[in-house]
């Protein structure tokens, strides 16, 4: 029972990547407001032990993508519970 486990699962060799071109489409909408979409690859891996059915590699590809709109007057808000209250004075040390 373990063996049929272990020939039922996919191995994958973890693969480096690096970018080529921009990560980034930006859109701008006709109220003003800009989106950006932005595209990563988190993981991608190569199967060691499997082959697709025509023969070719079988890779295993996690991405991520995320999505910025930014309002055309540029202004957001928080609740007061997110903001830090701490002094936007510098330290003593540092006012001259």
């Amino acid at each position: 029972m373990a063996e049929s486990k272990i020939l039922d699962k996919i191995e994958f060799k973890m693969l480096d990547h690096e970018r080529v071109g921009v990560d980034t489409v930006t859109f701008k909408l006709e109220d003003g407001t800009i989106v950006r979409v932005k595209v990563d690859l988190d993981r991608v891996g190569l199967a060691t032990n499997y082959k697709n059915p025509d023969g070719t590699s079988h890779y295993a590809v996690n991405t991520s993508v995320k999505v910025f709109v930014i309002p055309q007057d540029r202004k957001f808000t928080l609740s007061k519970n997110q903001v830090n209250a701490k002094s936007t004075k510098p330290p003593d040390h540092m006012i001259t």
